[in-house]
C-alpha cells in the first residue's frame, strides 16, 4: 500500500487557539503544547518537527515584532496531518518564507536558518494577512505507521 491506512489516521480534527506572552519564554511553553496535543490525541504528524517548527515561527514572531501584546499559537490537527499558526501584531510578510533566499546562511552566523527548516521540513508553509497583523503558518503531513519511530 502507498501511504497511510484509512485506520490510521485522526477520525476527527481537533484545534486550539492559546495566547502567548511576547517573550522569549513562549518558546518552550509553544513547543510543549505541540508536544502535548499530537501526543494526547496520538496523532500521527511527527511531533518532532513539529516542535521544532513551531519554536521557529514563535521566536521569529517575538524577535521581530514590536511590542509586548501577546502573540498566539493556533494548532489545528486534521486527519491529513497538522496546521500551525502563529498570529502577531506585525503586518510585514516575513522574509524568504516561501521563496529560497540569495544565498546560503552564513555558517558563522547564529541566526537566519529558522524559514529555510520551515520551508524544507514542512509539507507547505505562508503566511496571511489577520485582522490584527498576521499568521504565519506551516503543516506537516501524517507519518505513515511503517515510517514512525517505535
Amino acid at each position: 500500500m502507498n501511504g497511510p491506512a484509512l485506520q490510521d489516521r485522526p477520525a476527527a480534527s481537533a484545534s486550539w487557539r492559546i495566547a502567548l506572552p511576547h517573550t522569549v519564554a513562549a518558546v518552550p511553553v509553544a513547543r510543549a503544547l505541540v508536544r502535548t496535543a499530537l501526543a494526547e490525541l496520538e496523532h500521527s504528524a511527527d511531533s518532532d518537527t513539529a516542535e521544532l517548527l513551531t519554536a521557529e515561527l514563535v521566536a521569529n514572531a517575538v524577535e521581530h515584532t514590536a511590542g509586548n501584546g501577546p502573540i498566539e499559537l493556533v494548532l489545528e490537527l486534521l486527519p491529513s496531518g497538522c496546521q500551525v499558526e502563529v498570529h502577531d501584531p506585525d503586518p510585514a510578510p516575513p522574509g524568504n518564507l516561501t521563496r529560497p533566499a540569495d544565498g546560503e546562511p552564513d555558517p558563522w552566523q547564529e541566526h537566519g536558518r529558522g524559514l529555510l527548516l520551515i520551508r524544507t521540513l514542512s509539507s507547505s508553509c505562508g503566511h496571511r494577512p489577520t485582522d490584527s497583523g498576521k499568521a504565519v503558518w506551516f503543516r506537516l503531513p501524517v507519518v505513515p505507521a511503517q515510517r514512525r519511530p517505535t
